[in-house]
């Protein structure tokens, strides 16, 4: 294709032209969930976001291999090396074998991710299943000499890395003011420092999930997965790892250490990060009151929820912001982002509906462009919609009978449509419910009486059939031909 693609590259702070490293082949790595509670809306954003990547970049003809891991071991409760493991203390406290806690919360998150129409990755490897891989990576680390094992633990020495590379480099941070600030703990604990992070933990007696290593018997710091699986899967260099921006530090500074320790170089070429989703212009969290599951708002279960919302209500107000933007809740936006999708969607059930004429009289020029253009701007999709929802004012302009189209042009704006609307932006058209015809029968016949009512003036009839069709989600246009209706 003539244009170029530019994604943004965390690293290096700017828009880079992508260039894959084997060509036509793709890397993609991208943090998925940690499997140990309900997930919210902020989940729902990386994953929808590097959906969108990975459906754009097969349209522009690559081969990717898409992996997204499942943490589902070695998260703590309190940070990063410290506290309980998540998923070990929900087994405890529910009297479950940790798998079943984890089988659990993945079957929940695949339904949740299959309801917002995400694709499934191509690899999706559990943390649990690759201890061997992190073992044999810690020993790289160790043999490179920058780790050090203590009381069983062995942690990752980030003063000496730091006299040699620069850790700190993707989130910005000052290692060396961190180090200063910090040596007074020095002996305190069992690390040399405590910006050391840990590459395996020694399990305590109560601690429920643990393996043998050279050690001690214990378990994978959290970090390491990630570095262990990418590189297993995709290589010791591959093109994409994609996450959060609340994963910068201290997760991907880690990552891109424990990679440069153990194999002598950096593994990823491009680092993409998607923004936070807020609530009041503050993170979603449990602890804030502020936590809504995805299944609350798709039932509308939640006190914060004034109505419930369709998951691709959620998939569409996702996807009017740019990935790398904030974005914050509230009912009024999911509200207008959900008028803003029924627009969408009702325009392209007009267009199915069009009569060609000989020539076009309304403005379609270049919408495919235009749209390919915004999407090689670092998957720009708020501008996307903005050309869709131009293209709808054509479409209605044609379905009012005040302009024409011709078949050529006609079957081309059908297949943008097509193209952005359902294979790069993922929206599902229509539900099984909408395509049963005695569904649509049955909602053509109370239509119908209603305009019977109107034509007998019927006044009351006609208002109590429209509000109440209303009231269950309808949106109806009355039209010089009688109707239009979508749910």
């Amino acid at each position: 294709m003539e244009n170029k693609f530019y994604i943004y590259n965390t690293l290096t702070r700017k828009k880079e032209i992508f260039e894959p490293l084997h060509a036509p082949h793709v890397g993609l790595y991208v943090c998925g969930p940690t499997v140990y509670g309900d997930g919210h809306l902020g989940h729902a954003r990386p994953a929808i976001t590097f959906d969108v990547l990975y459906r754009y970049l097969l349209h522009l003809g690559y081969k990717v291999r898409y992996v997204r891991n499942i943490t589902d071991v070695g998260h703590l409760e309190h940070d990063a090396d410290e506290g309980e493991d998540k998923i070990a203390k929900k087994a405890r406290l529910e009297k479950l074998e940790p798998m079943e806690v984890v089988q659990f919360y993945t079957l929940r998150y695949h339904k949740a991710m299959e309801k917002l129409n995400v694709l499934p990755p191509s690899i999706e490897p559990h943390a649990s299943g690759h201890i061997i891989e992190q073992i044999e990576f810690v020993k790289k680390i160790i043999a490179a000499g920058y780790a050090y094992e203590s009381e069983g633990s062995v942690y990752f020495d980030v003063e000496k890395y730091n006299k040699e590379f620069h850790y700190g480099k993707l989130s910005g941070r000052n290692i060396n003011e961190l180090l200063e600030t910090t040596r007074e703990l020095d002996g305190q604990t069992e690390k040399r420092r405590s910006t050391d992070f840990a590459l395996w933990k020694k399990a305590s007696p109560e601690h429920i999930m643990h393996w043998p290593s050279p050690w001690s018997e214990g378990f994978p710091g959290w970090h390491l997965e990630c570095s262990a699986m990418g590189t297993k899967y995709l290589g010791e260099e591959f093109d994409i790892h994609g996450g959060g921006m609340d994963l910068m530090f201290p997760h991907h500074e880690c990552e891109i250490a424990q990679s440069v320790a153990a194999l002598g170089r950096e593994t990823v070429k491009y680092w993409m990060h998607n923004n936070m989703i807020t609530i009041n212009g503050k993170k979603m969290g449990k602890s804030l009151g502020n936590f809504i599951t995805l299944d609350e708002f798709f039932s509308g279960s939640h006190p914060l929820l004034e109505q419930a919302f369709s998951p691709m209500t959620i998939r569409f107000f996702i996807l009017q912001a740019h990935y790398r933007s904030t974005v914050d809740f509230s009912n009024d936006a999911l509200v207008a982002s959900e008028k803003g999708l029924a627009r969408l969607l009702d325009a392209y059930e007009r267009l199915q509906k069009i009569t060609p004429s000989s020539t076009t009289t309304v403005d379609i020029v270049g919408l495919r462009e235009k749209c390919e253009v915004a999407m090689c701007d670092d998957l720009n999709t708020p501008i996307v919609i903005s050309h869709l929802f131009d293209a709808c004012k054509a479409i209605n302009t044609i379905t009012d009978k005040k302009g024409t189209i011709s078949v050529e042009d006609l079957e081309e704006l059908k297949a943008v449509f097509s193209l952005f609307v359902e294979d790069i932006l993922g929206l599902q058209i229509c539900t099984t419910d909408n395509n049963d015809d005695a569904y649509k029968k049955a909602v053509d016949l109370l239509l119908n009486l209603r305009l019977q009512a109107k034509q007998n003036k019927d006044w009351a009839l006609s208002d109590k059939i429209r509000n109440e069709l209303t009231a269950l989600g309808f949106t109806i246009k009355d039209t010089k031909d009688g109707f239009e209706w979508n749910l």
